[in-house]
């Protein structure tokens, strides 16, 4: 099978993906291929900016590819920060202020509620296809662990009382929304290899 190109720049998800994915799938990153153009994330859904990226390397560049977008979704916070995660404390903030600017609006709320969504955009020969990840959980009081990224150190999956951070990375692989996506997109290629 020819490899994919996998549309990030985050090299901890490419770590990630990699772990997950079967050995028989190649990836590629952005990088391999000789990409650094600041590819846009202007849609207002998930699914939308995964397939924007993807359509953007298969346009520009002729390869199969797939790109994610993932989102924190907070009940309380009516969905947010969802499609604008990594920019939520403003634009050029790292993970560490997105954190504490979701623990500031989470102070007097009871009600801690979330998922992390997962969509996954594939651009295999010309064509499109969508694959979701999500894990329900809650929010933490504050950050917990080391590993991870994002918002991993608050967020607890479902029945689990550690945050995403607190697990192994080999823990967080057998139940994490980019998993659950990354799943059902293997799934989906070995259909069509085999």
């Amino acid at each position: 099978m020819k490899p994919f190109v996998f549309v990030t720049n985050n090299p901890h998800k490419v770590e990630e993906v990699k772990a997950i994915l079967s050995p028989s799938v190649k990836i590629v990153s952005l990088s391999d291929i000789g990409c650094f153009d600041e590819i846009p994330e202007t849609a207002d859904t998930l699914e939308g900016n995964a397939l924007l990226k993807a359509k953007y390397i298969y346009e520009k560049y002729g390869l199969n590819c797939f790109a994610d977008d993932t989102g924190l979704e907070i009940e309380a916070l009516g969905g947010e920060p969802g499609v604008f995660s990594a920019r939520y404390a403003g634009e050029g903030h790292n993970s560490c202020e997105n954190r504490k600017k979701v623990l500031n609006l989470m102070i007097h709320q009871n009600n801690r509620a979330a998922c992390f969504r997962t969509v996954i955009a594939l651009m295999l020969e010309g064509k499109e296809y969508l694959f979701e990840g999500k894990v329900n959980g809650t929010i933490s009081e504050e950050p917990r662990g080391n590993g991870g990224f994002g918002y991993d150190p608050i967020f607890i999956p479902e029945g689990f009382t550690k945050t995403f951070a607190e697990l192994t990375l080999e823990e967080k692989n057998q139940i994490s929304h980019r998993a659950i996506a990354l799943k059902k997109f293997t799934d989906f290629l070995i259909t069509i290899v085999h």
